[in-house]
């Protein structure tokens, strides 16, 4: 079956068609083919038409609704409407946006609050234990606020400026970290409002004028800029992701989140994940008020919320975003002087809209270019650097049988939605970053194994070609699976990360699975799910409950043995006991109940369990056991598999010596103490073997 692939490059702001590119792609049975659809199992057939009359008519809407995003806004949801002026080469920004916060508590609020993820940054004490000295001369510290309207006490102040020496060092944040600063904070109607600002500069807190009762909205403006910290290309490439990973595996060294990682700029690639201050969630009429996570996994906790968002940028760089272009985007007086300003300034302007998304995200560049093609009313964007085109082309076609398949198993995505995978330079550590519309991989993996430049590669690295060729496939499709668990059903990835994990995992079991073949899936579950808990297990990591908060996991890669890989094998054990009827009915269910939502592990569990019958052998009370024996307790060894003896031989290490499995190892694997330079020590990881060498090629 043949479909066309445009390539789109974007030149004053303007998208032109560049040329068409036509790919064979064989397509297998969709999934109604296999087994009856969903609804013909339980539903009558007069029951049936009317219920896809109503499925027809909502879809229609939506597609209305999505049409009409910007100039008819929806009163009863949170909107933000956003104007950023972006200085691409210095690395700046200046951004004032308009909130209008619905209240759908039934519990009044008098003050709002607004996370500020750049500024998430380890303390010292964090980086200290991740063993990452910090450079010569440079001190990680607040920046001074310019809030004169704070009701912080004089104390305070006094002794924030002690502690600042009276001046913010501009130096240490352009080197370092990313950084947002609150310049002001006003009501609708220009009237300044109270603010501050917690210790680490990542919660702000603005008290109205007056107490919001429940089923109502208010406005208010906040004015912002930021600084974008450029990250070293040296951080960025293949071996220094693998020696990362190998580090994690054999040290158990603790890894820390930092904003630079979703917020930089590398290799003429800028990356702006949640520049802006952002609603924190609110539950039962409480705000969330936490500390930001700087632990593994996803940090970012928001509510859907519409968005119309303005860019001004340099002419020559292209801008990619959570949500599609916007033509007729609503003129005001504001948006208009704007513009002005922009023009003036040799800037284009750029404009973006879509309703509920979770979040929004740039990616942007001179030198980006983008293939296109669209399944099931989704526009799938495959975003590349010109030397990974080959590799780009294939992301798109993964992609797009992606959206396919999780479209036919769980649900449509919003009529109009746009999914895109875009590469970018990330820094070692983080194999992606999944964001509302947006998934980005790290450019280290689109390795064109043809190419002449992958010859100064290691050879122990040349020979994990199909790892790493399949390794982008699977990140491609869990990428995808994000805007179904995480995007559209919203879960909290910081107490129960367990939630969003497991499915994205499981689903790109389920692409492996639809499109290749039930073998090549049992490849995959072998490579990408159970191995990283062998390796795990064989250097020594220790068996632990899998629905624990992010926090108490010490990198990314017990993380992914103990959180991603439980949580997807779970759900395969579950599908075989189930059925793939019930199983996928039950996963359908939960998308259409659940989207737009915050879901939490329970409600998974309730969608499964309401699909048994109480008769059946496997029944409600069988689910519950199912998912506290896979994450709630402790038999990975049994359930998964075992420790590798004769890889463990290797390592030096002795994997039935039991530790806490939130106390580091007092004790690293032999490989690690012997100058990795010398020939002894390169002989010595030749011989742990492909197995080992596949998983630490992988996208974490």
């Amino acid at each position: 079956m043949r479909f066309q692939l445009w390539a789109n490059m974007y030149n004053g702001g303007e998208r032109r068609q560049e040329r068409s590119i036509t790919e064979e792609v064989e397509f297998t049975p969709p999934f109604y083919s296999v087994i009856p659809p969903f609804t013909s199992v339980s539903l009558p057939v007069s029951r049936l038409i009317v219920r896809l009359v109503i499925i027809s008519f909502v879809s229609c809407a939506a597609s209305f609704t999505f049409a009409q995003k910007t100039s008819s806004p929806n009163p009863e949801r949170t909107r933000y409407d956003i104007k950023l002026d972006v200085d691409f080469d210095a690395r700046r920004y200046t951004g004032t946006e308009r909130v209008r916060y619905f209240n759908r508590s039934e519990r009044a609020t008098s003050v709002l609050y607004f996370r500020l993820y750049p500024n998430a940054r380890p303390t010292k004490a964090q980086r200290a234990a991740e063993n990452d000295e910090l450079p010569q001369g440079i001190e990680i510290k607040p920046f001074a606020s310019s809030n004169n309207n704070s009701k912080a006490s004089d104390e305070d102040q006094t002794s924030k400026d002690k502690r600042d020496n009276g001046k913010t060092d501009d130096k240490v944040y352009d080197v370092e970290e990313a950084r947002l600063e609150i310049v002001a904070v006003r009501s609708a109607t220009g009237q300044p409002l109270a603010y501050s600002l917690d210790e680490s500069e990542t919660m702000l807190r603005v008290n109205l004028n007056a107490s919001l009762a429940g089923a109502s909205s208010v406005e208010i403006e906040i004015d912002f800029r930021g600084a974008i910290p450029e990250i070293d290309a040296e951080e960025t490439g293949l071996l220094a992701h693998i020696v990362q990973q190998v580090d994690a595996a054999l040290r158990d060294r603790r890894e820390v989140r930092r904003a630079r990682e979703v917020h930089f700029m590398s290799r003429g690639v800028m990356l702006l994940g949640m520049s802006y201050p952002v609603l924190a969630v609110r539950e039962a009429g409480e705000w969330r008020r936490d500390k930001l996570s700087v632990h593994v996994g996803r940090a970012m906790h928001t509510e859907a919320a519409d968005y119309a968002v303005t860019m001004a940028i340099a002419p020559n760089v292209k801008v990619f975003a959570s949500a599609p272009d916007v033509v007729n985007f609503p003129s005001d007086e504001q948006a208009n002087a704007f513009e002005k300003r922009a023009t003036v300034d040799g800037k284009i302007v750029h404009r973006f809209g879509g309703t509920q998304l979770r979040n929004f995200a740039f990616i942007a560049g001179r030198s980006l270019k983008a293939l296109e093609a669209s399944i099931a009313g989704v526009t799938v964007r495959s975003i590349y650097l010109p030397e990974h085109e080959t590799t780009a082309r294939r992301a798109l076609i993964a992609g797009r049988e992606a959206v396919r398949i999780f479209s036919n198993r769980f649900g449509n995505l919003p009529a109009g939605s746009q999914v895109n995978i875009a590469e970018a330079p990330l820094v070692a550590g983080r194999g992606s970053a999944k964001f509302a519309g947006l998934g980005v991989i790290a450019s280290a993996f689109y390795v064109d194994f043809d190419s002449a430049a992958v010859r100064s590669l290691p050879e122990i690295v040349r020979e994990q070609r199909t790892s790493v060729e399949d390794s982008l496939e699977w990140a491609i499709a869990q990428t995808v699976a994000h805007q179904w668990w995480g995007a559209c059903v919203g879960s909290d990835p910081v107490r129960e990360p367990v939630l969003d994990e497991s499915l994205t995992q499981f689903s790109a079991l389920t692409y492996y699975r639809v499109r290749y073949g039930e073998e090549r899936a049992r490849l995959a579950l072998e490579d990408q799910l159970r191995g990283v808990y062998v390796i795990y297990r064989t250097v020594g990591g220790e068996d632990a409950p899998a629905d624990r908060e992010a926090a108490d996991y010490r990198n990314t890669f017990q993380f992914a043995a103990l959180v991603s890989g439980k949580g997807a094998l779970m759900l395969e054990a579950l599908r075989t006991k189930m059925g793939d009827v019930a199983f996928y009915r039950a996963l359908a269910n939960f998308y259409e109940t659940m989207r737009f939502k915050l879901a939490g592990l329970d409600d998974l569990r309730a969608v499964f369990a309401a699909e048994t019958a109480p008769e059946a052998t496997f029944n409600r009370r069988l689910v519950a056991r199912h998912f506290n024996r896979w994450l709630s307790e402790r038999h990975g060894d049994e359930d998964i598999a075992p420790p590798n003896t004769q890889l463990a031989a290797t390592f030096g290490v002795n994997p039935t010596q039991t530790t806490n499995a939130n106390t580091p190892r007092t004790t690293a694997p032999q490989t690690t103490t012997t100058d990795e330079r010398t020939p002894a020590a390169r002989n010595r990881f030749a011989r742990l073997g492909i197995f080992f060498w596949k998983q630490m090629t992988r996208i974490r």
